[in-house]
């Protein structure tokens, strides 16, 4: 008997195929800050910048309903507002120690258990479906390393997705979610 391929034993945790696309260039972008409060980041002066808009007219319809799970992750009030130069100090902390956060802010195992709620959703009301996830760059990344966790059986495939999916919560794992970053705009697949 021919040994199951890790894709095959994915796919029968997932019972949809998963596309994700962040979204398109943003004000923020333009001006080179961190807005990652959900306050502001609702704020028309944070919105998407006539490019971003273009981006995501191209992309295919938008969301209908927003999923509160899916808002950019909150890096905390020390780097709200602040450059983009700022991320690196943010993903250096994420490196050492992905289970905690920056002062005020999510950490990346914070953002995964959001993740969870997304997905198991997702997975409870749907099969065989083509699911397109519009979002943040570092939740979209993150996505990305649950779902490459799952797909190169890094973890026991199994048990429930719920479970499997908090067997990522190492920091070897989520440590690594920076080598699935996004170009704003990007589209991708994901599983």
């Amino acid at each position: 008997m021919l040994e199951r391929s890790r894709r095959e034993m994915a796919s029968e945790i997932l019972r949809n195929k998963y596309w994700i696309l962040r979204h398109g260039k943003s004000i923020p972008n333009e001006r080179g800050i961190i807005v990652s409060s959900l306050e502001k980041g609702i704020l028309k002066e944070f919105g998407l910048a006539e490019e971003g808009i273009a981006q995501a007219q191209s992309a295919g319809e938008q969301f209908l309903k927003e999923m509160n799970e899916l808002r950019e992750r909150f890096f905390g009030p020390s780097f709200e507002l602040q450059s983009h130069e700022k991320y690196a100090e943010i993903w250096a902390l994420d490196e050492i120690d992905p289970l905690t956060p920056p002062d005020g802010g999510e950490s990346v195992a914070d953002v995964v258990s959001r993740l969870v709620s997304v997905l198991t959703t997702i997975e409870s009301k749907f099969q065989g479906c083509v699911i397109l996830l519009v979002c943040h760059g570092d939740p979209l990344q993150i996505f990305q390393t649950v779902a490459a966790a799952i797909k190169q059986d890094t973890i026991s495939n199994n048990g429930e997705l719920g479970d499997i999916i908090r067997k990522v919560l190492v920091p070897s794992i989520l440590s690594q979610h920076r080598k699935f970053a996004l170009l704003t705009g990007e589209l991708r697949q994901v599983a």
